[in-house]
């Protein structure tokens, strides 16, 4: 299903959107700027991380292999504080699959990882990724913003990918011409007193500084 398509010379506008993980390969598609995995979070999961603490959500920036991506969301759940239970589970696994995912479509032997808790306007301004391609999802408060603009203005029509979902995005640097068209931004929410909770995930192909390994890190067997 494409949720926005436009005809536009030289640009790649067309946001696919999936009911099932296999679908983000549409990213690889001609004229494919983005693809979105539609799908909801458990009720249960929605409501034990919507109520933690801000302290209490992991908040990292790491260097990993695609495979040590589980270990390293636990570890940072852990030096967060973040509650020992079910749910916190779900989240460290649902991390990991995003991550194998991602990696397997972008064919990367590294991803930089972030979790990022957001309590301010972060990166409201509307911009295409100085990265190949870049995933995104939000599992706590307001998804990313995205809308179509070929000259560099503020889109005319603003859309937001529902909460839990991830969207899979072209950068500026993605190979393929043509090149993208959509726009994307963190949403204001400066005063208003919410809390996100965004996982980035992009591919690296020779990483810069320190690579994050259980060994070092000393996450358990």
């Amino acid at each position: 299903m494409t949720l926005v398509r436009e005809i536009m010379k030289d640009a790649a506008v067309d946001v696919d959107v999936t009911d099932t993980p296999e679908g983000l390969s549409a990213i690889h598609n001609p004229g494919c700027a983005a693809a979105i995995w539609r799908r909801r979070p458990l009720p249960e999961f929605q409501s034990w991380i919507d109520a933690l603490a801000p302290e209490q959500l992991p908040q990292a920036r790491v260097m990993v292999r695609p495979e040590d991506i589980r270990d390293a969301a636990f570890q940072i759940c852990e030096a967060a504080g973040t509650p020992d239970c079910r749910e916190r589970e779900q989240l460290v696994d649902d991390t990991a699959v995003l991550a194998d995912i991602f990696a397997r479509l972008m064919r990367t032997p590294y991803l930089r990882m972030r979790f990022d808790v957001v309590t301010t306007n972060a990166c409201t301004r509307f911009h295409i990724d100085a990265v190949t391609a870049r995933l995104i999802c939000t599992y706590r408060g307001t998804g990313t913003q995205y809308g179509i603009s070929t000259d560099g203005a503020e889109p005319r029509r603003v859309f937001a990918v529902p909460t839990g979902a991830p969207i899979l995005l072209r950068g500026r640097l993605w190979p393929e011409h043509p090149k993208s068209g959509l726009l994307h931004r963190s949403p204001s929410i400066e005063g208003t007193g919410e809390t996100r909770l965004v996982l980035v995930l992009d591919p690296v192909t020779e990483p810069e500084g320190e690579v994050w390994n259980r060994e070092t890190a000393g996450a358990p067997d």
